[in-house]
């Protein structure tokens, strides 16, 4: 029995209007009706979540008595409402960018993320990307998050060698460390190697990459005074519209590989670049950044480069390999989200 059947019915009557209201735009699967009444329904349950789990498990069971046809009513899912009325409180938020992602999508980064901020993150990458559950699922196990916002692991010269917002924009792309996890060779892999896998997985490279890259060439060829020069891999990225040069190095980082990646760089400027895009910049990734040297490497550049590292399956560190969903384990958690 309920300690407070008065207003157990008043709340049960709350949300019976609302449902009477929306149910035909939920019917109709109208993803932004559907996201704004759970979203209602939650603010009704927030204040009654002192009465713990008895009050939501009765009040599933009346309304799935009282609307057998909507589904979503289950007491895991009110739950799920509750907590999704509790993290997004910004109206202006909710409206323009949570209300654009599946429900199954948002109880996902929900469930896998605690800090608000990140939760936020990872909501706009979602819908900017066009992420499906599974790649969520696989985003946030790979510390996406620690890998591409926190600028303290961030290698480059990009604020003294681009304008703004350039700059911004550059460093916001850039991840440290990338995790190449679907190459699978061991850890003295030739760099001919990386590369080939690389460009065989061309989609799921392109994924780790992120927003806006897409893949010009292997091995560009510049012919430059009668001498022939091969540049490991060449991207063009829509966002800030630049060429983007990524060289690879299955050793730490040596101060001549600036050197070298600043020529590319100076050579696609001049003979690949359209006079209407931005700056051609650099990632250089490497075995070991080596922080100290890499700075000091970059300090009197002249062109923009980033400097990271890389991990193949083989070398992901065991705090990460460890959160790396398997394919059975997202499947499971997809048949569990979809109850």
């Amino acid at each position: 029995m309920l300690e407070n059947s008065d207003k157990y019915f008043e709340v049960l009557n709350d949300i019976k209007r609302t449902l009477i209201t929306t149910r035909n735009k939920i019917a109709e699967s109208a993803n932004k009706d559907l996201i704004l009444t759970y979203y209602n329904i939650g603010l009704k349950l927030i204040e009654n979540n002192k009465w713990g789990t008895s009050f939501i498990d009765t009040l599933a069971k009346d309304l799935k008595i009282e609307f057998p046809t909507i589904k979503g009513m289950s007491a895991r899912n009110l739950r799920y409402m509750q907590k999704f009325a509790s993290e997004f409180d910004n109206d202006e938020f909710l409206q323009h960018d949570v209300a654009k992602l599946p429900w199954s999508s948002i109880t996902t980064i929900m469930d896998q993320v605690k800090d608000k901020e990140q939760i936020n993150w990872y909501v706009k990458e979602s819908i900017n990307n066009g992420w499906a559950r599974p790649v969520i699922i696989h985003q946030i196990a790979s510390k996406l998050y620690e890998r591409q916002v926190l600028l303290e692991n961030k290698i480059t010269n990009f604020d003294e060698t681009l304008p703004t917002p350039n700059n911004e924009q550059a460093k916001e792309l850039l991840k440290d460390p990338y995790i190449f996890d679907f190459i699978t060779a061991d850890k003295d892999v030739k760099e001919l190697d990386i590369e080939r896998e690389l460009t065989t997985n061309i989609t799921k490279l392109l994924l780790e990459l992120g927003n806006g890259f897409a893949f010009v060439g292997r091995q560009y060829h510049l012919e430059i005074e009668n001498e022939d020069y091969y540049i490991d891999l060449l991207f063009y990225n829509l966002k800030v519209r630049s060429y983007v040069v990524i060289e690879l190095k299955t050793t730490e980082f040596r101060p001549e590989y600036a050197g070298k990646l600043n020529f590319y760089l100076s050579a696609v400027d001049k003979y690949v670049k359209d006079e209407n895009d931005n700056p051609t910049f650099g990632i250089l990734l490497c075995k070991d950044k080596k922080k100290i040297t890499a700075e000091l490497a970059l300090k009197d550049i002249n062109k923009p480069i980033g400097v990271s590292e890389y991990k193949i399956l083989s070398e992901i560190p065991e705090f990460l390999e460890n959160t790396l969903p398997s394919i059975e384990d997202i499947e499971k958690r997809l048949v569990e989200n979809s109850k």
